[in-house]
């Protein structure tokens, strides 16, 4: 199961920079939704918000361009990995083994993709100042994902509301 961290991270990096920056946008998979039908969380225009400067887009960029092949393959061995776990499962013939093999190239190929994504963010994370990286952990905050699928709700004061409390400790 994906933690949600995984998922927030996900949704912070890849809608917010990866669609902002892409340069070669393969044709749309007939089988999956396009990212308008499939998205109906209205995303903040990070650039603005953060106010990255013309030098700190290029990083971006730069960053994006050198990670883009290296997700796509990533991600073609995840759905590769994803698809020969299946046809172990629900094989005429179950083996075990080929069970075992097919389960460990799918665990390898999802912690590959999860590494790429948070060395892509770290390296975002290194091109902000300490202000804009103030504002990068409202806007998590403000969009983390809540039990029910939907972004924090607001506090009493109309914001979000910060991460959830402990019970039995005294500080925020």
């Amino acid at each position: 199961m994906l933690s949600p961290r995984l998922v927030l991270l996900t949704i912070v990096v890849l809608a917010g920079f990866t669609s902002v920056f892409a340069q070669d946008n393969p044709p749309p998979d007939a089988t999956r939704p396009s990212a308008e039908q499939g998205q109906k969380i209205k995303r903040p225009d990070l650039l603005r918000i953060l106010g990255l400067t013309p030098e700190q887009m290029q990083q971006v960029r730069r960053m994006n361009q050198q990670r883009k092949p290296l997700m796509d393959a990533a991600m073609v061995r995840l759905r590769n990995a994803n698809r020969a776990l299946d046809e172990a499962i629900y094989a005429d013939n179950f083996d075990e083994a080929i069970f075992q093999a097919s389960l460990k190239e799918l665990q390898l190929a999802q912690a590959d993709a999860a590494r790429l994504r948070f060395l892509n963010e770290l390296g975002v994370r290194k091109i902000l100042t300490p202000e804009q990286l103030a504002r990068f952990r409202d806007l998590r905050r403000k969009f983390a994902p809540q039990p029910d699928g939907q972004g924090a709700p607001p506090d009493d004061k109309g914001g979000p509301q910060g991460p959830p409390r402990r019970s039995g400790t005294d500080h925020p």
